[in-house]
């Protein structure tokens, strides 16, 4: 990556031979996993040359420094990335069907098993699978042929750039998640989805008609009948999940043939006027949602963490400091992280992931100096990116809507694809009206939306609370370069510069004691401070891009996330 720092996480120079080792399914485990990560030959193919493959460590993209290559992936002007995989599948793994999964490639794939094409894919944050029972042989090869299309900004891409740079970052392409099989019998459970309210639990499980529901309670196992592929059942005084006491119920589903263990979670989100002022309340009382801006992004293995334990240990960190959300940044993470999240009590404020255009004017500049409310049903037109973008929110909320975590959606960020705002939310809220949306985080607000959402960078945050609760869904910024663990040295990206610990750790306290504080106490219920970590140019994370510095300790700023979390509960 020519001038760039190779900058290692501790857990990226520890990685083992087949990193990312774990079941990647937490949300529906069954006990059949054959974890195919690791070594695939690779190479990029150009027109009719012969490819020439190397080695690489999947399920790091060829860009990062842990999947062993460090490549510079052209635009578009290549074929495909090749992948091969050759692999053994022991006797009795087959139970009558075999699944192939991947958790995500970016952003095409075409997939062969034994020179067979079996599907192909387009996005680049959700899973897939294929059914390959016909084509399993004892010995196999599978090939993918990916390619990142980023140009056309017709499939949703994030924060993914070909001209990385200041808020933009290097591609992840190809594949980035974990590449696995699995074997379920000829009926077999297909997905779970959970439904809680009250005391009231309802578990739908698609592919199967009777089965038997097991809930693993503190008093013991109780076992309900499943008919028509859905079961209801009321837990007595159940035990609600917050931030403080994350509390999970463990289930099983089982049939004859197939059994999967999930979890479930009592919590509500609603938004109700308390003390004069409109307030998001998490199970029937008002708390401040003391949040940091998640990109998801690491030095050594850029959308992939170098571990499964990685997702944990920033969580750790940022509850150390008091703060009890994470809005993730137009990013879509493997279900390890949510669970993490319901697990370790951490609030998720959930992007939606965007595609379309790009304009600094329009997008940014206009907008930073107060142009925001104008209408978007003008903006990207093109059908085929709006059906695309529409297509995207569906799945993201397929997958992840089980999860407690997450208790509001953003669908845009900034005007960053917009388009008919108020549209979009009464799409999303009959997918799930569950959750509070935030429809146009800081921008564009001439739409219908559960919140009052504003970003405020470069001054003091001047806001008042009216009609709907407030968010300050952005904010702060700061930088402090580390020395040792600087990405780029070329260039330092943030907003306000601090030149060594004591003074950035004293300017972001005094942030929170002169302007979130009381702003609290007028009605503001939702800070997202910018941000978790580093990630390349932009330096101002409370933790390096390396994850081996954290800028603020426990004991300078945990005193003020209390007092934060008193001033309205």
């Amino acid at each position: 990556m020519g001038k760039f720092a190779e900058l290692y996480t501790e857990e990226g120079l520890k990685m083992p031979k087949i990193p990312w080792d774990v079941y990647p399914r937490p949300m529906m485990k069954r006990d059949s996993f054959l974890c195919l990560n690791g070594e695939w030959d690779f190479s990029i193919k150009y027109g009719k040359e012969e490819c020439i493959f190397e080695k690489i460590t999947v399920p790091f993209s060829p860009e990062t420094l842990l999947s062993g290559i460090e490549a510079d992936i052209p635009e578009e002007n290549y074929d495909s990335m090749v992948y091969r995989k050759s692999f053994s599948i022991d006797e009795g793994f087959d139970r009558g069907r075999i699944l192939l999964h991947f958790g995500a490639v970016s952003n095409y794939a075409e997939i062969t098993f034994n020179g067979k094409t079996v599907g192909i894919h387009r996005g680049a944050y959700d899973s897939f699978s294929f059914d390959v029972t016909s084509l399993v042989k004892k010995d196999n090869v599978i090939e993918v042929y990916a390619k990142n299309i980023l140009n056309d900004k017709l499939l949703p891409y994030g924060k993914q750039s070909r001209k990385r740079g200041g808020m933009w970052y290097t591609p992840t392409s190809g594949i980035w998640q974990t590449v696995w099989l699995e074997s379920v019998p000829l009926e077999y459970i297909k997905n779970i989805e959970t439904y809680t309210d009250s005391n009231r639990v309802t578990v739908k499980a698609e592919g199967i008609d009777k089965g038997r529901v097991q809930v693993y309670t503190d008093n013991g196992t109780i076992e309900y009948e499943m008919n028509g592929g859905e079961c209801v059942f009321e837990i007595e005084s159940p035990r609600l999940w917050s931030p403080d006491d994350p509390y999970l119920y463990n289930f099983s589903v089982e049939t004859e043939t197939d059994r999967v263990e999930s979890y479930f979670a009592f919590r509500t989100v609603e938004i109700k006027e308390k003390d004069g002022y409109k307030r998001i309340l998490l199970n029937g009382k008002p708390i401040f949602f003391h949040g940091l801006l998640d990109q998801g992004y690491w030095s050594d293995g850029g959308m992939t963490p170098p571990s499964p334990e990685s997702y944990a240990y920033d969580i750790e960190k940022m509850k150390s400091l008091g703060f009890n959300m994470l809005r993730k940044h137009i990013k879509i993470e493997p279900q390890q992280f949510y669970y993490d999240c319901d697990r370790l009590g951490m609030i998720v404020f959930q992007d939606m992931v965007n595609n379309g255009s790009y304009s600094f004017i329009r997008d940014t500049a206009l907008p930073t100096v107060g142009w925001q409310n104008r209408s978007d049903k003008r903006m990207h037109r093109d059908n085929s990116t709006r059906e695309m973008f529409v297509e995207g929110m569906e799945k993201t909320v397929k997958a992840l809507k089980n999860h407690p975590c997450i208790c509001c959606w953003t669908i845009f960020n900034e005007g960053w694809g917009q388009f008919c705002g108020t549209e979009m939310y009464g799409r999303l809220k009959a997918l799930d009206d569950s959750r509070i949306i935030d429809t146009a985080s800081g921008w564009f607000s001439k739409v219908e939306s559960d919140v009052e959402s504003k970003h405020v960078y470069f001054r003091k945050a001047k806001l008042k609370a009216g009609k709907k609760p407030l968010v300050l869904s952005e904010f702060g910024g700061y930088s402090y370069r580390v020395e040792g663990h600087i990405f780029n040295p070329d260039r330092e990206y943030g907003y306000g510069k601090y030149k060594n610990r004591d003074e950035f750790a004293r300017a972001f306290c005094e942030l929170y004691k002169n302007e979130i504080i009381p702003l609290a106490k007028k009605g503001l219920c939702a800070s997202v401070y910018t941000q978790v970590s580093d990630v390349e140019d932009e330096t101002n994370g409370l933790l390096t891009f390396d994850r081996r510095v954290m800028k603020v300790t426990p004991e300078e700023f945990l005193p003020i996330s209390e007092e934060l979390k008193n001033c309205i509960e």
